[in-house]
């Protein structure tokens, strides 16, 4: 099974949450899992910048093979640059255009 975590929201809370799940699908017992992305766009690109609270999270999602995929339109709108993402995550042009690409291939959309 492959999951996508659409991260857009500004709430602090809801973006840990999402993070969260994410480490709670990666720890799965059953195996079943296969493939975890998150997208994120929005206020949910805070989660991704360097220097955010976030980072370190996304650093060790990153390394247990989570792909991480900002929306460039995000970024262009925030006045912010790939280099100010966390190393290692993708731009993909339009964030909801990935998403709906992602549960095309059949990915589960997951939005805490």
């Amino acid at each position: 099974m492959q999951s996508v975590v659409h991260l857009v929201s500004g709430d602090e809370d809801e973006r840990q949450t999402a993070l969260a799940i994410v480490k709670n699908l990666l720890n799965d017992e059953s195996g079943t899992i296969d493939d975890v992305a998150v997208v994120a766009q929005s206020k949910g690109i805070e989660s991704v910048t360097a220097g955010g609270d976030s980072e370190e999270q996304v650093r060790s999602l990153l390394d247990e093979g989570v792909a991480f995929k900002a929306c460039s339109n995000t970024l262009d709108m925030m006045n912010l640059d790939e280099s100010d993402l966390v190393d290692g995550i993708e731009t993909v042009p339009e964030g909801a255009v990935e998403v709906t690409r992602l549960e095309n291939e059949g990915y589960a959309y997951l939005r805490p």
